[in-house]
């Protein structure tokens, strides 16, 4: 069984029974058997049966809310936000249903025209940091694009992946078209990626396990779409609005405990105004309050498992720290947001840590940020704050990152693509270009 534990308490939720291969399986075979209606229903009807699944949810939100504190952590406040997110991304998807077209081509002799033709069974695996809105952002596409789906939730939250999948039938969408398997990812993940009805993969998660889902889909060609980690930098020049940069440097760094593959951990500050910055950063850090995630004014709450705490505790301690805040005692999985400004060749400024931990570089130049921004094996996310439009230009084209923000630290929006470069993932998610991940191209030429 699976015991579910609530981060901020300790407090025992549910046990879960584990799912086997045999139910992954089970599974699959309910996808591939309600594949053929789903892919045949006109594109208007399934549109409109996404949109009811859209307003279930939003139905619903309070609910979904509640699951994704007591289960991962999250403030009451973020989890109400991915909640209505959730039925955001999916009335996106509806209504890109009637619009992912093919083309038609002139050429020689004919006409030559392309159709975007659904997969089949597709397999999604999302990751513990934010279950439910990891999930629509591939349930959304692979259903618009007219496929069938086995969602593999993380085994350590999956409570609202589990409800989206019952609302999900609440709202009209087929029996087998949509389905939650709860098992470890050694074994269900594994079928998903081994099994040759599955015709894709899409992963979001750790490098290295990206790099093993990558191995296992080569065998049989199997699509593969990857968002995995980051390590990316927040850059300040001199002449940026310094009070905004810093005002909106924690949550860039400590959202959602720093359990975030964009987290913005890197802080690279040109060395003119690193004094000025730090000042103001640390002013900002100490009202980033850290307590009960059911409490609506907590900016922080703990992190997700004992696990994770001890895992972002070898890199926490002994670290020197300009600032420190304060963490609750007792129950629950807490850590202090922390402030740091080590050397270079220290690991806390190459290796993801995947907690509320932020260190700050000073740089000299414009090519010195660049060079210390690249100097990773990932590219994520990232920003530049800068009051020089060139400037701006100049840094964003030269970054090796996929989603960047100026005068900004907000990345991600289900309209626009998001995905890295490097090691930080393969493909894109949202926005129409996702769903080119979740068809094939077919094309036919008429000879006239």
């Amino acid at each position: 069984m699976l015991t579910l534990r609530n981060p901020a308490t300790e407090e025992v939720i549910c046990e879960l029974p584990h799912a086997s291969v045999a139910d992954a399986d089970a599974a699959i075979e309910k996808a591939k058997a309600a594949s053929p209606a789903w892919k045949a229903m006109a594109p208007a009807d399934r549109s409109k049966v996404m949109r009811r699944f859209a307003d279930t949810v939003a139905a619903h939100v309070d609910e979904l809310a509640l699951l994704e504190t007591q289960n991962m952590g999250m403030p009451i406040g973020s989890s109400r936000w991915c909640a209505n997110a959730v039925s955001d991304v999916l009335h996106y998807f509806a209504g890109a249903v009637e619009k992912h077209t093919g083309s038609s081509i002139p050429v020689a002799g004919g006409i030559d025209v392309t159709f975007h033709e659904p997969l089949g069974v597709v397999g999604l695996i999302t990751p513990w940091n934010f279950p439910m809105l990891m999930a629509s952002w591939k349930i959304g596409p692979a259903l618009a694009a007219g496929n069938t789906a086995v969602l593999k939730p993380a085994e350590i939250t999956p409570l609202t992946s589990i409800r989206i999948g019952e609302l999900a039938l609440e709202a009209g969408i087929p029996e087998g078209v949509l389905n939650v398997v709860v098992g470890p990812g050694r074994t269900v993940g594994q079928r998903l990626v081994d099994h040759p009805d599955v015709r894709k993969v899409a992963f979001t998660g750790s490098t290295e396990v990206g790099k093993q889902l990558m191995r296992g889909c080569a065998d049989q060609v199997k699509r593969l779409t990857l968002e995995l980690g980051g390590k990316s930098a927040n850059i300040v020049f001199a002449d940026a609005d310094l009070e905004k940069a810093a005002a909106n440097a924690p949550g860039a760094v400590f959202d959602n405990s720093g359990q975030d593959c964009c987290s913005r951990s890197r802080v690279l500050v040109q060395r003119s105004v690193f004094d000025r910055f730090m000042e103001l950063f640390i002013d900002a850090a100490k009202a980033f309050t850290v307590g009960d995630p059911m409490d609506p004014s907590t900016a922080m709450g703990p992190l997700v498992t004992a696990g994770h705490l001890a895992a972002v505790r070898r890199y926490s301690e002994g670290l020197e720290t300009v600032f420190t805040g304060e963490a609750p005692d007792g129950p629950g999985y807490w850590h202090p947001v922390m402030i740091a400004t080590p050397t270079y060749d220290d690991p806390v400024c190459h290796e993801e840590i995947f907690g509320p931990v932020a260190v700050v570089i000073p740089f000299d130049d414009e090519a010195d940020a660049i060079r210390i921004c690249n100097d990773s094996i990932y590219g994520l996310s990232g920003s530049v704050w800068t009051q020089d439009g060139a400037k701006a230009i100049r840094v964003v084209r030269a970054m090796e990152a996929g989603t960047l923000s100026v005068n900004s630290n907000s990345s991600v929006r289900y309209s626009t693509p998001f995905g890295g470069f490097k090691q930080s993932g393969l493909g894109r998610e949202h926005s129409m270009h996702v769903l080119d991940h979740y068809s094939e191209l077919k094309n036919v030429f008429f000879a006239t």
